[in-house]
């Protein structure tokens, strides 16, 4: 299992499968050949159904176009048999011969790999042995350890120098968010919420107040994410407001310390590496589940540790956190990370807090473990129907048509 800086990625949106991993996979081949006179990119399925939304082709001409003239082939019909989020690269000589293709793909939180490496992220190694929570709880309650200290363990030392930077780029993503307001780019017209709720939510007496403000949050994230701000992948970008919405709404309520913060972001990830490991992160391959799903679950676990949860309590906030975003299709309206993705991230954060709360007043013992539910979640994603997989064919996306 990889590191978990790989899961937190420091980046722009508005997405982590269709811009990021796609820009860097452009950058990749570019440093291979800088000498070309041209370059050919091939999208299959879901990066050819949703690419422009998700500004694809925007990111793979920025990054090649100033080096040589690049032609965009759209393939949303084609699924390559590896990942839904397939690309071809190849370069051309001064007269237009094939010198070199490369095929990989963007599995999810802006991860690449080619077929023959399995999931595992493009030349970047394991550092986790332990790759189930189950078996990370036994470790932890045989050794008094909490999770966030088997990260320690199997990180370099270098982890809390760059979660505090994930966490200042969180925070800042969540003011940046809360005083930006407008209308989102894209023919959706969308007006950005953020700065209502949060001014709306100051309003309110405590009981309410609680809640309207993890909502601003996560839709300050959020909309940040979509008009193409620095935002950090929780695991994904179209799932980024959740964690930084809990956190932050957490830390302003009870003053916890960036210290512990960093733990919870350390336990968080932990969470989120192990279903990116078993199931998957990419809305293409998996639905919605997958990402709002798993940023709910790595919300509800860092919340758990926070209120001072045991490490059966926090894998079981975990696993309720993944449970309840089960069959969660992704069917985003004309292939923007707008709808219905920003206010999902909002509902989620809220429900990350339920789970939180409901496992506190638990022993942590139940019948249904986290890995098991990840289990499920893969199964799930496989028997979705691809127009349910981020290619906006079906599902609240189908048949939209803009005002």
């Amino acid at each position: 299992m990889k590191s978990i800086k790989e899961l937190y990625r420091i980046g722009t949106g508005p997405s982590s499968s269709h811009t990021m991993g796609p820009r860097k996979a452009a950058e990749i081949f570019l440093q291979r050949h800088p000498e070309a006179a041209a370059f050919k990119v091939t999208l299959y399925g879901s990066l050819a159904a949703t690419g422009k939304g998700h500004m694809t082709n925007v990111a793979i001409t920025d990054t090649l176009q100033p080096v040589a003239p690049v032609e965009i082939i759209w393939e949303p019909k084609i699924f390559l048999p590896f990942h839904p989020n397939g690309m071809k690269f190849v370069s051309l000589d001064a007269e237009g011969k094939e010198t070199d293709s490369w095929t990989v793909f963007s599995i999810g939180g802006g991860t690449l790999a080619e077929e023959s490496d399995g999931a595992a992220s493009v030349n970047t190694p394991d550092v986790y042995e332990m790759t189930h929570l189950t078996e990370i709880l036994h470790w932890c309650e045989r050794t008094g350890k909490s999770y966030w200290e088997y990260v320690k363990e199997c990180e370099e030392s270098d982890i809390w120098d760059y979660l505090a930077e994930v966490w200042e780029t969180m925070k800042a993503s969540v003011r940046r968010g809360l005083e930006n307001e407008g209308v989102l780019p894209g023919p959706l017209n969308l007006r950005r919420k953020a700065s209502t709720y949060y001014i709306r939510a100051r309003g309110y007496k405590t009981s309410l107040q609680s809640r309207g403000l993890v909502f601003a949050y996560a839709l300050a994230v959020s909309e940040e994410n979509a008009v193409g701000g620095t935002i950090v992948t929780a695991p994904t970008c179209g799932s980024c407001g959740v964690v930084p919405a809990v956190l932050y709404h957490l830390q302003q309520s009870h003053e916890f310390s960036d210290v512990r913060i960093m733990r919870a972001l350390a336990t968080a990830g932990l969470i989120g590496n192990i279903v990116k490991q078993n199931a998957s992160i990419s809305g293409a391959e998996a639905g919605c589940q997958a990402e709002v799903g798993t940023a709910c679950s790595m919300a509800s676990a860092a919340a758990n540790q926070l209120f001072g949860g045991s490490p059966a309590q926090i894998e079981y906030a975990a696993e309720m956190g993944l449970e309840h975003h089960l069959g969660m299709t992704c069917d985003p309206v004309c292939g923007l990370v707008q709808i219905p993705c920003i206010e999902r991230n909002a509902y989620a954060a809220a429900r990350a807090l339920d789970a939180n709360l409901y496992s506190s007043f638990t022993d942590g013992m139940h019948r249904v473990s986290f890995d098991k539910v990840v289990e499920v979640m893969k199964q799930t994603g496989n028997d979705l129907p691809s127009l349910y997989k981020e290619t906006s064919e079906g599902g609240l996306s189908k048949d939209y048509k803009p005002m």
